[in-house]
């Protein structure tokens, strides 16, 4: 896996976290802002599962191919799904929606790169 991408991804990550937490504590809804941004970081996580699938289909493999692949399905959907719910409920709740998500992120993205390289195999 890119590890430039992986770090980028759970950067842009945690910043659109912090931005709706702190939209979260002024008591307002996420915004177009917020929206813009989980379209970046899901282009982000695109590109990130582009060269993953190109190195597997280039020769490299996943330690668990079936976990790898499962983490990688979920890593997609995940913006999409924060800005439909976020969009669903337009109060503060929407900004809550959007940082847990920006939250889980970082989480799915490390736990893909250890399926990709488990120590010892």
């Amino acid at each position: 896996m890119n590890d430039y991408l992986v770090t980028l991804t759970i950067v842009l990550s945690l910043v659109l976290a912090v931005w709706s937490l702190v939209t979260t504590m002024r008591n307002r809804p996420p915004d177009r802002s917020h929206l813009a941004g989980l379209a970046v970081l899901e282009l982000a996580l695109l590109a990130l599962a582009a060269t993953a699938i190109a190195s597997w289909i280039g020769g490299e493999q996943p330690a668990e191919a079936g976990t790898f692949a499962g983490y990688l399905v979920t890593l997609i959907c995940l913006p999409p799904l924060a800005g439909v719910l976020a969009r669903m409920e337009p109060t503060r709740w929407g900004s809550v929606i959007v940082t847990v998500v920006c939250l889980v992120v970082p989480v799915v993205v490390v736990r893909l790169q250890q399926t990709w390289q488990i120590p010892g195999v």
